[in-house]
């Protein structure tokens, strides 16, 4: 079982959401959980490598989430469009 880890700039970004964004953006957070867990990858989430051990889920068109994923742990650093994606990913390198 993978662990979670919700960084205070995830969460940052999560509150500023309107709500029919933050609805679809825990969604595929839940989703991706489950996937986890060891159920099969459900359709739908994008989920593309990046840079590094950085992971990428679509919420939406629009909207992505970015996550680290480590040997047992999942840090979910923020969720956003494409551009505040890329900043993050070249403020860390």
């Amino acid at each position: 079982m993978i662990k979670t880890r919700f960084l205070r700039s995830f969460d940052e970004s999560f509150r500023g959401l309107p709500p029919r964004e933050a609805a679809s953006a825990e969604s595929v957070v839940s989703r991706l959980i489950d996937y986890f867990s060891g159920r099969t990858r459900p359709p739908g989430l994008g989920l593309r490598k990046l840079k590094g051990r950085y992971w990428e889920i679509r919420a939406s068109l629009d909207l992505r989430i970015l996550f680290l994923l480590e040997e047992d742990t999942a840090t979910f650093v923020i969720v956003g469009n494409h551009d505040a994606i890329r900043r993050r990913l070249r403020a860390r390198h």
